[in-house]
């Protein structure tokens, strides 16, 4: 057929059937989708069930549709061309881009258009449900673009896990495939659509790339041996909790991590000391460069001794500080931690302790609050894939407190039990701080409580702390951990 009858529902010439150069689309395609070329001009035949055309879609070279006949009564463009079942359909946002994907395929498998481009792709596939899902198999493509991956979505959603989803990497659609000479890698990729899963929920067949991978060793280790056996070390996106009675050296346990981060990483660092001054926070961290407590009135350091502990540690530009001026409501405190990931790039957050920001809520419901702060350091720390390191107090055993040495557990954990749920990593800390012998007063017992990461818990080491350094130092298990 070379000449067509103008469509009696519109008075236009709509061309003859021929191929289409600048596109790739060769005579045969063109006659079988009902595509007529008008010198620069392409119509697009719509047709009813039956074969009819009832309406006609002109573009123009610089990209401008009009449309004519009956538009209402029209179907998915070539949705005449095939009857309904089978094993495969393929959806394209285009109708250059159906022909294309038809022609590449050597006109084996059904493929047709939307009509309306890709904020109609839903409510046309909707329009057409019964069609569309009288085949086995949907294949969706659409545009590799922002609009294209969005309304691929919404229709894979109408049809659910029968469809799947082309993932184009080179080119922008399958015209563009076509005009390239890329068929062979367009089929490649058009067998290779994923099956189409809800949001949230992941193909076991897909992530065979994802558990290829190493595991992720940790961003930073502990500074002692025997808590990287259980623990790993410290990973990005853990919220990690460590606790222990009062006056028990939850503090400076917090300061050999800081300390040893310096050392170990390039990364910059957020330290909420609640309990002190910036000042005291500081001289502290100090100490541990130059093994002296700077923080105690007794202890005699040069000039020089403090300007290179200040270099090494205040002075690295790594360290920031918040200054909390006795404002310790959860908004500020949430808003801080904020900051100090996302404005100052801080990889490692120092929290201690989450006790006293509760304390300081004026409803007077503490588990309320702990639930709040807990649930809230949570997402913030998913959000910004930080190391977030917070102290807790302990509730007062029954019997032999724990400044007596009494074992940890997380029963024991202050207020609710969202620190335990919500926490990656929980590490008690164990003295006899009132002990008769030197050496067991000042030995701390470490033990992991609970290791969302390995599933190891227990005793981990044993920490000596040195009133002449002021550091925590490692030493041999006394068999009584």
């Amino acid at each position: 057929m070379t000449n067509v009858a103008v469509l009696e529902s519109f008075k236009q010439p709509v061309g003859d059937y021929r191929s289409i150069p600048d596109r790739g689309i060769i005579k045969d395609t063109a006659e079988a989708y009902g595509c007529l070329a008008d010198g620069n001009n392409i119509t697009f035949l719509y047709k009813d069930e039956e074969g009819k055309v009832v309406a006609a879609k002109k573009r123009t070279p610089d990209k401008r549709f009009t449309i004519a006949g009956q538009w209402d009564k029209a179907g998915l463009f070539g949705q005449s061309l095939f009857p309904k079942g089978g094993k495969y359909i393929t959806i394209t946002e285009g109708e250059i881009d159906a022909m294309s994907c038809y022609q590449m395929h050597g006109s084996k498998y059904p493929v047709v258009s939307i009509r309306n481009g890709a904020s109609a792709a839903l409510k046309d596939c909707r329009n057409n449900y019964e069609y569309l899902s009288s085949f086995d198999n949907i294949i969706i493509c659409f545009d590799n673009d922002e609009a294209g991956t969005k309304a691929a979505n919404q229709v894979a959603e109408l049809f659910g896990t029968k469809c799947r989803v082309v993932k184009m990497r080179h080119h922008k659609d399958a015209n563009e495939y076509l005009l390239n000479g890329d068929n062979k890698e367009f089929i490649d990729t058009w067998w290779k659509a994923e099956q189409y899963v809800p949001d949230g929920i992941i193909a076991g067949s897909a992530l065979w790339d994802e558990i290829n991978k190493p595991v992720e060793k940790a961003a930073c280790n502990y500074p002692w041996d025997g808590l990287n056996k259980i623990t790993y070390g410290i990973r990005p996106a853990e919220l990690i909790t460590v606790t222990a009675g009062s006056g028990l050296g939850k503090s400076q346990f917090l300061r050999e991590i800081v300390w040893h981060v310096l050392c170990k990483t390039s990364d910059n660092i957020g330290l909420m000391f609640l309990e002190e001054s910036v000042r005291k926070t500081a001289r502290s961290i100090m100490s541990l460069a130059i093994n002296k407590p700077l923080h105690l009135p007794d202890t005699e350091a040069t000039d020089e001794e403090l300007k290179d502990a200040f270099e090494q540690t205040m002075g690295s530009e790594r360290i920031f500080l918040f200054d909390h001026f006795g404002s310790t409501n959860i908004d500020n405190i949430i808003n801080r931690v904020r900051y100090l990931a996302k404005g100052l790039d801080c990889k490692y957050v120092f929290l201690d302790h989450v006790s006293i920001i509760v304390s300081a809520q004026e409803s007077g419901d503490e588990r309320k609050a702990l639930d709040e702060i807990m649930t809230r350091l949570r997402m913030l720390v998913q959000e910004t894939g930080i190391s977030l390191i917070i102290v807790s107090h302990l509730k007062r055993p029954e019997g032999k407190g724990h400044e007596e040495g009494t074992a940890t557990s997380l029963a024991q954990l202050r207020g609710s039990g969202s620190i335990a749920q919500l926490s990656d990593m929980v590490i008690g800390l164990e003295r006899n701080g009132q002990a008769d012998d030197e050496i067991t007063r000042n030995t701390t017992k470490v033990r992991v409580l609970k290791n969302r990461f390995s599933g190891i818990t227990g005793k981990a080491c044993n920490l000596l702390y040195s009133q002449e350094t002021g550091r925590m130092l490692e030493v041999v298990d006394d068999g009584e951990m």
